[in-house]
């Protein structure tokens, strides 16, 4: 496949160590303790609901709307879970707190250090500053300058390069003795990003199946925890670009895998690699991979501006794209929730995206 060169992430495994003392976890419901293919490393609903309580009342219980536009279009009832509303504009902070819950002060007060094209960025500046500690990012050079400027805004120091960004992060991490909270592959925040599934299941109990966009894979694998916790039966479809294929090929492969080149719009989808933890999530829990290019991604984000009235960035719209697209299939009547996952979009880009 014929990539333009994306973010420049090496593909190494990264530990993110558990240093504080959790309680036994609960008893896991007997309908997914009885499935085949169970990870040892699967994140578990108690942790999920031990997040929910970390992140209580420090942000948004993001709405849940139906879609008569959307859900007469395709033939199913759906629903859109706007966590494009969420504080920083995605689901980021979800898994941000509570990694940073989960650390003790002594690591927190070192200062934090992460890498991100732009959401994750945002959500690390934003938390650091809830807790009164700074984090240094690791950004790409081409990186949206509306994401750039946000994270400055939110307190962020954000080093730019050309280079290969974990390997900045990594050495800078080492010269300043700062402490890494990874974007995706680390329990905790996988942890954060479940209890949007929780949400999801309470907001829209007839729920049949979800949809969730797909960078390196830890929005899927936290909402396909705890959907699949709860509601064993609902079916958690994953949707990527066609040219940042890297669970799909994760998937097909049977190993996380990096993917040399990128070239898709949506910068929130283009992790150069799949995480560890977050291979083995989807591996043991998630249905089905479907794969959208960016015309149907350009063409999804003027529907959910016009019929939706709600803005998403390229990666919020991949969802409705792949309901649009006709690449989901559906029983009709049957309940989606198609998560909408961030709306981070400056006029620039939105004019280049939609010149007319």
């Amino acid at each position: 496949m014929g990539h333009a060169a994306g973010p420049p992430w090496s593909y190494l495994v990264l530990e993110c160590p558990d240093t504080r003392t959790h309680r036994q976890p609960r008893a896991m419901p007997e309908a997914l303790a009885d499935q085949s293919l169970v990870s040892p490393d699967r994140v578990s609903l108690d942790r999920i609901m031990t997040a929910r309580d970390v992140i209580r009342g420090r942000l948004h219980y993001t709405p849940a709307v139906r879609s008569t536009f959307l859900s007469d279009r395709v033939g199913a009832p759906i629903h859109l879970k706007l966590e494009l509303f969420q504080k920083t504009g995605s689901f980021k902070p979800r898994g941000v707190l509570n990694r940073l819950a989960n650390l003790t002060d002594a690591e927190r007060q070192r200062g934090l250090i992460t890498l991100s094209a732009g959401n994750h960025a945002q959500a690390v500046a934003w938390a650091a500053r809830q807790y009164g500690v700074k984090a240094t990012v690791v950004m790409p050079a081409k990186a949206m300058k509306a994401k750039v400027d946000a994270t400055r805004g939110y307190g962020g120091d954000v080093l730019q390069t050309d280079g290969d960004l974990l390997a900045t992060a990594l050495e800078l991490q080492r010269e300043r003795n700062l402490t890494l909270v990874h974007p995706f592959d680390c329990p905790f925040v996988i942890a954060g990003q479940g209890t949007l599934g929780l949400e999801v299941v309470e907001q829209v109990p007839e729920v049949e199946t979800v949809l969730v966009a797909v960078g390196g894979g830890g929005l899927i694998s936290g909402v396909a925890a705890a959907v699949k916790s709860v509601k064993p039966n609902v079916r958690v479809i994953g949707v990527e670009p066609v040219g940042a294929p890297g669970m799909t090929e994760s998937l097909r492969r049977s190993e996380p895998v990096r993917l040399d080149r990128l070239d898709t719009i949506a910068d929130g989808l283009a992790a150069p690699f799949v995480g560890r933890l977050n291979y083995l999530h989807a591996r043991d829990l998630v249905d089905e991979m479907v794969l959208v290019t960016d015309d149907e991604i350009i063409a999804a984000i003027p529907v959910l501006m016009e019929r939706c009235k709600v803005m998403p960035e390229p990666a919020g719209a991949a969802t409705t794209a792949a309901l649009l697209s006709g690449k989901v299939s559906l029983t009709r009547g049957s309940p989606i929730v198609a998560i909408v996952s961030g709306g981070n979009i400056d006029r620039t880009r939105l004019k280049q995206l939609l010149p007319d």
